[in-house]
């Protein structure tokens, strides 16, 4: 069965982090009784980072109970609660690769449409006390997504979700999340990505700016504007520390070799990484989110070391 679990809310917080003050809204609980759905939130909830989080089509995040076992088998980890990754409905069911952009969902009295995956920034490392976690929920496929309100209503805990109407474009939210940060971007697949009317107005830009770029995966690369406001071309950056996370994850904090000042990044935003020729003397592309705090000094990456991986750090 399909349903909602948890109903989970929260407003911003200032939340002290590595010397620092974090202005978050990951901090969820899960509400007792029925809740309100707005058109932009629901009753009692907030995000920190209106840049990065909330509007229209982040109105509401979802994630589901099979990820959160899933993570706890992976971390070896026994106490997650409700909304432990900052969601606002933690369901049973609609599984990334199975909820499509576009599908219409009924959930008490109130109408969902599904608009994006989630983009994961750091704050959900400093909510799970887990560093690695940005770069961990990239490269995992399980993303969890964002519903946007079509009708405004009420829902609760128990409450059966029900699929009125299907995505016309048959992408999945793991397909389009993949789509995205694989270095593999099938201009076919873009094409198609881009054009979907029910996909968040950042999303389809970035997918336009994949195909407008001249190289392979590198949005950063199409003319900057506030939109989009990635700098065009590639500038060489120094690794100034390297932290290892785990037996198979590092952290790169990268700099400019001449002590200038980076352009700031958005939450949520990634780097693209054109790292040594390959064999073949052609360069190998990466992209990362960055997973450090947000700075104009330092860039900071988290990468998962695979065996035997063409980009993996040595």
């Amino acid at each position: 069965m399909t349903r909602l679990l948890s109903v989970n809310v929260g407003l911003p917080r200032d939340i002290v982090w590595r010397g620092m003050t974090v202005h978050t809204g990951v901090w969820k609980d899960p509400v007792q009784g029925r809740c309100r759905v707005g058109r932009l939130n629901l009753n009692g909830d907030g995000q920190g980072d209106l840049a990065g989080h909330g509007g229209e089509h982040r109105a509401v995040f979802v994630y589901q109970i099979e990820s959160y076992r899933y993570w706890q088998e992976q971390l070896g980890r026994t106490d997650f609660v409700y909304g432990q990754f900052g969601e606002n409905f933690t369901v049973e069911g609609l599984p990334d690769d199975g909820v499509y952009i576009g599908d219409r969902y009924r959930i008490g009295s109130a109408l969902f449409e599904v608009t994006q995956p989630r983009v994961t920034c750091y704050r959900v490392g400093i909510r799970m006390n887990e560093p690695r976690m940005a770069a961990l929920l990239t490269s995992s496929g399980r993303p969890g997504f964002y519903f946007r309100v079509l009708e405004e209503g009420e829902v609760g805990a128990g409450d059966a979700i029900v699929k009125v109407e299907e995505g016309k474009a048959r992408m999945s939210v793991a397909e389009v999340n993949a789509l995205l940060y694989s270095p593999q971007h099938p201009r076919d697949r873009l094409e198609r990505a881009s054009q979907i009317a029910a996909l968040s107005t950042g999303w389809r830009k970035s997918f336009v700016a994949l195909l407008n770029s001249r190289s392979d995966g590198n949005a950063g690369l199409a003319p900057a504007s506030a939109a989009h406001p990635a700098a065009p071309g590639f500038r060489p950056l120094k690794v100034t520390a390297i932290d290892q996370e785990s037996a198979d994850v590092v952290s790169l904090t990268m700099q400019r070799p001449d002590g200038e000042p980076l352009p700031e990044a958005l939450p949520g935003q990634y780097v693209v990484l054109r790292l040594r020729p390959s064999v073949r003397g052609a360069p190998l592309f990466r992209s990362y989110s960055l997973s450090g705090p947000l700075s104009t000094d330092r860039y900071r990456i988290s990468v998962k070391i695979e065996p035997n991986g063409a980009g993996a750090p040595t």
